[in-house]
């Protein structure tokens, strides 16, 4: 979802359970408030669904929300920071191939029973199976759904879905916030080439573009508002008149002068501004000191070979 709105949310879970080749029966949410909402739950009254949320102070539970977002989001979306619509669409074109890949061609470990021998804990787990084959092994799925599921099963190609991650993972990893455009693994549309590269693909390191890559330098983005952002023409302009002054003075002439203060804690965002700001008139007057001393030093030059 482009934005976490709670009319957007039921949208997007109509959607879901319009898809799903089963009923679906229950919710399970963590603690976020775009699901904790009485639009939500009337929506789950509605189509009589349990809405169940993590329990207060269970810090645990939230484990089992987000128990896929390290093993399935992160391997395949990365850690790139994404905005807007157009990165919205890409994600959306990865999951589209990659909700088949998951379900029905990776098996994972389910656990069967957890029983407690001394101080030791003993856990024994199912035999590994993809998602897809659990449902065809349980009862309370219909037969109908069973043979959904077997349609579209048989109609897979992995290695189409493999070139169809890697493409999507491509073009999501050319909407990343301060990626500066990188890719990491060119576009490969033909599936016979994309077949030779696997054996060579491991030469070149990480394949995936939406790998994580080292952070260059500051962030490009602010996590909060700019509290200054109104009044830094007017701390500037004192700024000029008085480059002495320090931070604390300039934030007690802004408390006398605003109606509405500041808080005390705010401070340190202001001596971090003014500290940027005396960095910045340090640099231009270094680089124009630096300049003219070339000039001169290029004009002496030019006299000694005349």
């Amino acid at each position: 979802m482009i934005v976490r709105e709670q009319t957007l949310t039921t949208a997007t879970l109509e959607n879901i359970r319009l898809q799903l080749p089963f009923p679906m029966l229950g919710l399970d949410v963590d603690n976020d408030s775009a699901f904790i909402n009485e639009t939500v739950l009337n929506y789950c009254q509605t189509h009589n669904f349990e809405l169940t949320r993590s329990r207060a102070y269970k810090k645990n539970d939230q484990a089992w929300i987000e128990q896929k977002n390290g093993a399935v989001v992160r391997k395949l979306v990365g850690y790139g920071r994404l905005e807007g619509a157009a990165a919205t669409a890409a994600l959306a074109e990865l999951h589209e191939v990659a909700r088949l890949y998951v379900n029905f061609f990776q098996p994972s470990f389910k656990l069967k029973s957890k029983t407690l021998e001394g101080a030791r804990v003993v856990k024994k787990y199912y035999v590994p199976a993809t998602p897809y084959e659990r449902l065809l092994s349980d009862d309370r799925v219909t037969d109908e759904c069973k043979m959904e599921l077997r349609q579209t099963f048989s109609a897979l190609d992995l290695v189409q879905l493999l070139s169809g991650i890697r493409e999507a993972q491509r073009n999501l990893s050319q909407k990343e916030v301060g990626g500066g455009g990188e890719v990491a693994v060119e576009s490969n549309r033909d599936l016979n080439q994309f077949v030779k590269s696997m054996s060579t693909a491991w030469k070149g390191g990480e394949v995936r573009a939406t790998h994580r890559k080292p952070m260059n330098g500051p962030r490009p983005w602010r996590t909060r508002a700019d509290p200054f952002k109104s009044v830094w023409p007017l701390v500037q302009r004192w700024l000029d008149e008085e480059p002495d002054i320090n931070a604390k003075s300039l934030f007690q002439r802004l408390q006398e002068l605003l109606p509405e203060p500041f808080k005390l804690g705010q401070l340190r965002t202001l001596q971090r501004r003014i500290k940027q700001w005396r960095t910045e008139i340090a640099r231009q007057l270094v680089i124009g000191c630096n300049a003219s001393l070339q000039k001169t030093t290029s004009q002496e030059k030019e006299e000694i070979t005349l």
